[in-house]
């Protein structure tokens, strides 16, 4: 039965102080954290892979921690996405993609490319950098979100060569950054970054039903009304989609909760 997509939603990371308290039990100890927080969501998003390279034994570790059907997103390195000509970012993708990220096995979510909010649309060099990623490593198959920053990208052009390569650009809710919606891969993936530690679950009661009955659209292969979209005018392959939901930044202490205020809505 294939009528519809997973839909699964998470936060960023398992490490953040305020979630000692607010989130884990008691007495657990940091290194139960990851362990506890992936049997409360079924997904979560890794910033550290930003920053830093792991090795492969880490990422075995997080893979045998995690429970079966468990999913990491992880954020494409810095060394990549922050520099002036993309299409020339081939040794850095290379030592990303060989720490060792295949070690995860069917644990593998997307790989989250995040631009610089500076970085332009240039289609000649982004197209090159698309060609950069493979769609596996080591057997283990990837799948790439894109998620430029910039107003430039908010254009039908980058639409194109976005599903021409198969990437999905991410659906991000932010205060300063632009929203683009279209459909271009075949899974979702979208970043609500306009919570708030003032609300119980990250998100509004509201906000929270509107963004659950999206990805239920979404999973339906349908496209949602009420988001921005850079090619209005195209209408994607109407198919089933895994979405993956993430609550970022903003109400970052009450992240989890909204995860699981999701996931509790997408199942009514």
């Amino acid at each position: 039965m294939t009528n519809s997509g997973t839909i699964r939603a998470g936060m960023g990371g398992w490490t953040f102080e305020p979630w000692d308290t607010s989130f884990y039990p008691a007495g657990l100890s940091k290194k139960k954290q990851l362990e506890y927080a992936s049997r409360q969501v079924p997904t979560i998003e890794v910033n550290g892979t930003f920053y830093s390279s792991f090795k492969p034994p880490t990422f075995a570790k997080w893979r045998d921690e995690s429970p079966e059907g468990f999913i990491f997103s992880l954020k494409g390195s810095r060394y990549v996405t922050n520099r002036r000509v993309l299409a020339e970012a081939g040794p850095s993708v290379e030592k990303f993609l060989t720490q060792g990220i295949a070690e995860l096995g069917d644990k593998l979510g997307p790989l989250l490319w995040q631009f610089a909010a500076a970085k332009q649309f240039d289609a000649d060099d982004f197209e090159g950098f698309l060609k950069l990623l493979p769609a596996e490593q080591d057997g283990v198959a990837l799948r790439h979100a894109l998620e430029p920053r910039h107003p430039s990208f908010c254009v039908p052009e980058f639409v194109a060569l976005a599903a021409k390569y198969d990437a999905a650009i991410v659906c991000a809710e932010h205060a300063d950054y632009p929203q683009i919606a279209d459909l271009t891969g075949d899974f979702v993936y979208s970043r609500l970054q306009m919570g708030s530690d003032d609300n119980e679950a990250c998100y509004t009661g509201q906000g929270l039903d509107l963004w659950a009955e999206r990805a239920k659209v979404w999973a339906a292969g349908g496209q949602p009304d009420g988001l921005a979209y850079a090619d209005p005018a195209r209408k994607a392959d109407q198919k089933p989609r895994d979405v993956f939901v993430y609550f970022i930044t903003s109400g970052k202490v009450r992240a989890p909760f909204g995860a699981m205020a999701m996931m509790d809505r997408t199942r009514r």
